[in-house]
């Protein structure tokens, strides 16, 4: 699924949605105008600037929300999780986790635990997808390939989520419901879904063979910010225990901008000599790129469902014209490996025929080279 613009997210609306999930509808605007006064209260005092004033910094999802100060200089960054809806205690304990195993995260200046307020320091904009060029690619991943390893070499706390069975499975579904059932309209026949069922069960026991290591699951430009030093790491709060290349992948090939092949295969190769120098426990070589090519594949598939999903149930639009960039994905990996040849019989036979014959998107996916 951020201050800046954009990343730092959450509905708009959030303060509206936390009166009515309460099913308090006739108090909603009041809810409303209740936590408005207290966020802006408490900046005040926290900021000792009676003057100041908020200016939201964020349009994404989610129950969180992150204002911008304007007043005195510098500017800063209010984080409100409203209590009863989204607990600020999580996101601190992994910002904690990170900080202090060295990972740029944005700086906690403030904080009010109970009430659910943050101080942020703002790390203003772009973030590193909207940075990124053919020219600069090289020097800004090199920088978040740093800030990746320092990530992975902090061990999982006891009891943190595990990238395991269940969540691989859940991933699974999601390309067979979403895309093919409801998005193509597709109704494999027994053999078609044995086919695909022993492709999905190959990917998840290669995800779970792979050593575990902390993972971010998002490890992507998006939710990178290109600051010195850094790049700064966002979106941290649902880090897991997992293999040690989903992260990798995620940066390299990334939902929204492709790079040549050759390109993210010398990212990955330079990804697995630093690994390896530091001590993380990267397998040799060419088992590290066939675990990030496989990872890639269950990825993507996965990703097709979500966007599916957000395109049919939540009315969001603008993420399925992306698609045909994850087919491109698959387009260019799949005939590495014979083990994964029922996937692309499928997509040869059923799934490109499928998508072919819907309606045309308004817009073609962004490439960069």
């Amino acid at each position: 699924m951020g201050m800046l613009a954009v990343q730092y997210g959450s509905d708009p609306g959030a303060g509206l949605s936390y009166a009515l999930a309460a099913g308090n509808r006739m108090n909603a605007a009041s809810v409303f105008i209740d936590r408005e006064e207290a966020r802006l209260g408490w900046a005040r005092r926290v900021l000792d600037d009676a003057g100041m004033v908020l200016q939201r910094a964020s349009v994404d999802a989610g129950h969180r929300s992150y204002w911008r100060t304007l007043g005195n200089a510098p500017s800063h960054i209010v984080m409100d999780s409203p209590p009863g809806l989204e607990d600020v205690r999580p996101w601190l304990r992994m910002h904690d986790l990170l900080e202090n195993g060295g990972v740029r995260v944005p700086r906690v200046l403030a904080r009010d635990v109970e009430a659910g307020f943050l101080l942020l320091e703002d790390l203003g904009g772009p973030t590193l997808a909207q940075a990124l060029d053919a020219d600069n690619a090289d020097a800004h991943f090199g920088a978040a390939i740093e800030q990746l390893l320092r990530l992975q070499l902090i061990a999982p706390p006891a009891g943190m989520g595990e990238f395991g069975e269940a969540l691989l499975q859940r991933d699974a579904g999601l390309f067979e419901e979403w895309f093919l059932r409801r998005h193509l309209g597709l109704q494999l026949d027994r053999a078609d879904l044995d086919q695909l069922e022993r492709v999905q069960r190959r990917l998840m026991d290669n995800a779970l063979a792979q050593a575990r290591v902390l993972t971010h699951r998002d490890f992507m430009p998006r939710n990178l910010m290109p600051v010195s030093p850094g790049p700064a790491v966002l979106d941290f709060q649902d880090c897991v225990r997992g293999p040690i290349a989903y992260d990798p992948v995620s940066l390299f090939k990334d939902a929204f901008v492709s790079w040549p092949l050759a390109r993210v295969d010398g990212w990955l190769a330079q990804y697995h000599a630093r690994a390896l120098a530091v001590g993380l426990p990267v397998p040799t070589l060419e088992t590290f790129m066939r675990d990030a090519d496989w990872l890639g594949v269950q990825r993507h598939l996965k990703i097709l469902g979500i966007f599916a999903r957000l395109h049919h149930r939540d009315g969001k639009r603008k993420y399925l014209p992306d698609a045909p960039r994850f087919i491109a994905y698959l387009d260019e990996v799949l005939p590495r490996h014979r083990e994964l040849a029922p996937l692309r019989e499928l997509f040869d036979a059923h799934i490109r025929p499928a998508m072919q014959a819907l309606s045309p998107h308004d817009d073609a996916p962004g490439s960069a080279s």
